[in-house]
């Protein structure tokens, strides 16, 4: 069963891994949001409370 042999595949399958685990943390450190987000204000909203009506 030629599938059993890791000879062909083994080093290929390294090296793909070793690059990804370089590369991908490299991309996702540098990414930058498009809009930094900004802090609630402090201020609650005023609302309006309503009851339920009964008849």
């Amino acid at each position: 069963m030629p599938q059993l042999n890791p000879t062909p595949w083994l080093s290929t399958f390294i090296c793909t891994w070793l690059v990804l685990l370089t590369a991908m943390p490299l991309k996702v450190l540098t990414h930058t949001l498009p809009a930094e987000p900004t802090a609630q204000s402090a201020e609650t909203p005023k609302t309006d409370p309503w009851e339920w009506t009964c008849q």
